[in-house]
């Protein structure tokens, strides 16, 4: 069972603050600096197609591909909801991102929120990026975000606890990390308490979310290794250098 499987039901209202319009623009303006001409884009873990959906309304097709069933029947009954030309221009599939062989090629690859973080050994790393070569087509761009590791060991995790609720369930999130100093990894331990509005009952969920962080040397090597050559990196969203205070870094890699 996929790590997100047990409250990607919650998924959307855990989130319902992240900006995905926002950030669809973002990576906009990184497709149309880095492949301007592109049109077909392969998101590699798609979760809920947040933001498949909003580059979709800027014109791309997209292919989404997800480990979830749960968030894949997100991304189904989404769907039912957009306009046609929208829907059209997205479809998702089952598979991970280690794995999976489309027989197709993409004019951009994505993946987004740290999914490449969630990859926590140089094999699985290695695999993800030889995915990404075999997707792209020459000259194709490779765009995705990680924990940036000099931030993360200057500002150390730290317990958080997020609450939020709609008209239905009233959630309370603990994340509680444990850093691995020596393995490059953060086990990020949540406790998701669930309760719906006007009831006492409470439902609790526990989930371990083991995250690497990642430095630019060794990305290159790695992506070197596949094929790709990195090309450029930012802080997200502000497009600033990566600094000791920047966790959320973006890459551009190019295909060979």
């Amino acid at each position: 069972m996929s790590v997100f499987d047990a409250y990607a039901r919650y998924y959307d209202l855990l989130y319902r603050d992240k900006d995905y319009a926002k950030e669809a623009d973002f990576i906009y303006r990184l497709l149309q600096t880095h492949a301007p001409t592109a049109q077909h884009l392969l998101e590699l873990g798609s979760g809920t197609g947040r933001h498949a959906e909003h580059l979709a309304e800027r014109g791309y097709h997209l292919t989404g591909v997800e480990r979830s069933a749960e968030m894949l029947a997100r991304c189904s009954q989404r769907q039912t909801y957009q306009p046609s030309a929208i829907a059209q221009r997205l479809s998702f599939l089952s598979g991970d991102l280690r794995e999976v062989r489309l027989d197709r090629t993409f004019d951009a690859v994505l993946s987004l929120f740290h999914v490449i973080s969630y990859q926590t050994s140089n094999a699985d790393l290695a695999a993800a990026f030889e995915t990404v070569a075999l997707h792209l087509k020459p000259g194709g761009v490779f765009i995705f975000d990680v924990w940036y590791g000099p931030a993360v060991l200057h500002d150390l995790p730290q317990v958080r606890v997020k609450r939020l609720h709609d008209d239905d369930l009233a959630i309370t999130r603990i994340a509680e990390p444990v850093l691995h100093v020596n393995d490059n990894i953060v086990d990020v331990n949540y406790q998701i308490l669930l309760q719906p509005v006007g009831q006492n009952t409470c439902q609790e969920l526990r989930e371990l979310h083991r995250m690497r962080y990642l430095f630019t040397p060794e990305l290159a090597g790695l992506l070197a290794q596949a094929g790709l050559k990195l090309a450029s990196c930012g802080e997200w969203l502000s497009d600033r250098p990566p600094s000791l205070d920047t966790w959320g870094v973006y890459f551009v890699a190019v295909k060979s």
